[in-house]
């Protein structure tokens, strides 16, 4: 069935011009594959006119076979006091071989006078020129009236005129653009309503994030007559970034009750957002609204008290509806219901009737205010728990450690020697590393390894160092987090302390004591 609401994703092009983005060709090739399988309508594959790489992906692209989503070339009208026929980037667009072309052209005055520095009646014909040249060649095509909003407000009847050439060369869908991003959602609204009192074509809604209001402008757009959103996953994009299509698509489906992508497609939103942030390299936010890990956590013991009882007191869906999960905080914040669900969530047998339950908790926030962290180390946390109820004896003991550092011919070299203890038996090593804690990690795992082979296939993946209260210079505390894994699943552990080698050895002694558990 036809949905109510069409999604058109412009990654590839618009989002990639945000700051730090750089997608390879194959790159782009393996995001549209992605979308298309999601179920997203249009795909932007980029400008052909533009760069070799654009050029380079529409060949290939070719090859492809997109099963829900049509592939968009995007370019410009024609030049001004040009035959459309004689324009080269017009020219490209049809060598791009794509279904669907999507072009822009000037709605406000200001940029035709003075950017394009022509007349108005000139830019009204390159508008009409190019849709009826793309349209002889049998494309679908989607006008993109580029500052459409602040075009409007300066002049409505010449706005009106841009978007009516369009209709009259016979374009399938003219999409309104708030290309500085920096209108409200009251002018999208009525400005949206004021084109659909002029045109019988379709319209769409493409939103900037420049005032923090790209979602919630193109929402009111949906709900005063567009019936197709343009945007990105992530909300990548030039400046603060375009619409976020993670954000639009489950409001669209959940909020405003209409259909756009597959419903089968949606558990898979928080997948498809983080897939698309690993191929662009860049750190997955937290705080994205709907798939960030913090989209659905709770901290404040009041209110982990309530979601305990019922979830749906302080959440506005299922989680799982988009692919996430809860997630329960532990801090100096923490209540006795935050400690019940997040050590029933790390796999401990333990309720509010739990005897340990308030010297687990007293723990917590005795260490918290050291300038312990628990959210990001739940390896720490899960050791913190089991000691408490378990009453049990560490796989091993750190009895003593001491690094040093030489030079030799401008060369530092350091040296870590420790001893530990297993079991009443003694192994006590040296070892050299990058560093005082690179040989201090190289050295516990030589002694580790005759007792517990299987600490070869424990890896740190990150090493994090804070510094909690710099006003003390050097001498200041420091709180070291540290990433791990065996190759099945992932941890964090944390140690705190006023010297920097300390710190760390608690945080990696407790990866290797969690990473030696059985679990």
């Amino acid at each position: 069935m036809k949905p109510d609401v069409e999604i058109y994703d412009t990654t590839l092009r618009d989002g990639s011009q945000g700051e730090g983005i750089n997608f390879s060709v194959m790159d782009k090739l393996r995001i549209a594959e992605k979308l298309d399988a999601f179920g997203v309508h249009y795909i932007e594959g980029g400008w052909p006119g533009s760069n070799p790489k654009d050029i380079e992906f529409f060949a290939q692209a070719k090859t492809k076979k997109f099963k829900h989503a049509r592939l968009a070339a995007f370019g410009s009208t024609r030049r001004k006091n040009t035959a459309v026929e004689a324009d080269e980037q017009v020219r490209l667009l049809l060598e791009a071989e794509t279904p669907v072309v999507t072009i822009y052209g000037k709605t406000w005055l200001l940029h035709v006078k003075e950017v394009l520095r022509t007349t108005p009646e000139e830019n009204l014909a390159m508008i009409a020129d190019t849709i009826r040249h793309l349209k002889a060649h049998g494309k679908f095509v989607i006008y993109d009236a580029e500052h459409c909003f602040d075009g409007y407000k300066s002049d409505p009847e010449y706005a009106v005129a841009t978007w009516q050439a369009a209709e009259k060369a016979g374009v399938d869908m003219v999409v309104l653009c708030d290309t500085n991003g920096g209108c409200l959602p009251e002018e999208v609204a009525r400005i949206t309503q004021a084109a659909r009192s002029k045109l019988k074509v379709r319209l769409g809604i493409h939103t900037h994030d420049d005032i923090g209001l790209g979602v919630a402008n193109a929402l009111a757009a949906l709900e005063t007559g567009a019936t197709h959103v343009q945007g990105t996953i992530n909300g990548y994009g030039e400046r603060t970034g375009n619409c976020n299509l993670t954000s639009v698509i489950p409001n669209i489906a959940l909020k405003l009750k209409k259909s756009c992508v597959p419903v089968a497609s949606l558990p898979k939103l928080k997948e498809l957002s983080q897939f698309v942030d690993e191929i662009a390299n860049i750190r997955h936010s937290p705080r994205q609204p709907w798939v960030g890990s913090a989209a659905f956590s709770h901290k404040g013991g009041t209110h982990v008290n309530a979601v305990q009882k019922l979830a749906a007191s302080y959440e506005h869906i299922d989680p799982t509806v988009v692919g996430n999960r809860r997630t329960v905080l532990i801090s100096d914040l923490a209540g006795r219901s935050n400690i019940v669900m997040k050590a029933q969530e790390l796999g401990f047998d333990i309720t509010n009737e739990t005897p340990e339950l308030k010297t687990i908790l007293n723990r917590i926030k005795d260490l918290e205010h050291k300038g312990y962290e628990f959210e990001a180390a739940e390896g720490s946390l899960a050791l913190l728990i089991r000691r408490a109820l378990k009453h049990e004896e560490p796989p091993f003991r750190v009895e003593g450690y001491e690094t040093t550092v030489r030079r030799d011919r401008a060369i530092s070299i350091c040296q870590a020697t420790i001893k530990v203890l297993v079991n009443g038996e003694a192994a006590h090593t040296v070892a050299e590393g990058d560093g005082p804690v690179n040989a201090l990690d190289s050295a516990l795992r030589a002694a580790l390894i005759r007792f517990y082979p299987q600490v070869k296939k424990i890896q740190l993946t990150d090493y994090k160092v804070r510094i909690l209260d710099s006003a003390t210079g050097t001498g200041a505390r420091t709180r070291v987090l540290i990433e791990s894994t065996d190759g099945h699943e992932e941890w964090g552990t944390v140690g705190v302390n006023d010297n920097l080698i300390e710190a760390s050895l608690g945080a990696l002694v407790d990866s290797m004591e969690y990473g030696l558990l059985e679990r």
